[in-house]
């Protein structure tokens, strides 16, 4: 019988500021891993991180975005398995190659946890 692989939830330390899902409270990222807040995504404002923990990735596509032509996969909370956004796989205009590994997720699934005062 095959047992399906344990999943465990990566916690951020208290003393950084913080992203977490806004549906489970699971943590997603720190805000020093926050590169932009200019991003769009498929339901409103979007911030672009370098890393994030606690997320599954599906199977990448091409998407005709704002940007251009990208190969995207979507990101899904591994706690409550809501979509979150996506990460850019492959982009395929040069001023577009920045984003290749990194992640969207949109400002309705974030909180804001840890310090913002």
């Amino acid at each position: 019988r095959h047992l399906s692989p344990r999943t465990f939830r990566s916690y951020l330390p208290r003393s950084h500021r913080t992203y977490s899902c806004v549906h489970c409270r699971a943590h997603l990222a720190r805000h020093e891993e926050l590169i932009s807040k200019s991003f769009q995504g498929s339901h409103g404002r979007a911030y672009l991180f370098n890393s994030v923990v606690n997320v599954g990735c599906g199977p990448a596509e091409q998407r005709l975005l704002l940007t251009g032509l990208h190969s995207v996969a979507d990101i899904f909370c591994q706690s409550c398995k809501t979509t979150l956004g996506w990460k850019y796989e492959q982009a395929f205009e040069s001023s577009q190659k920045y984003k290749e590994g990194k992640f969207i997720i949109e400002m309705s699934h974030m909180v804001k946890e840890n310090g913002w005062d």
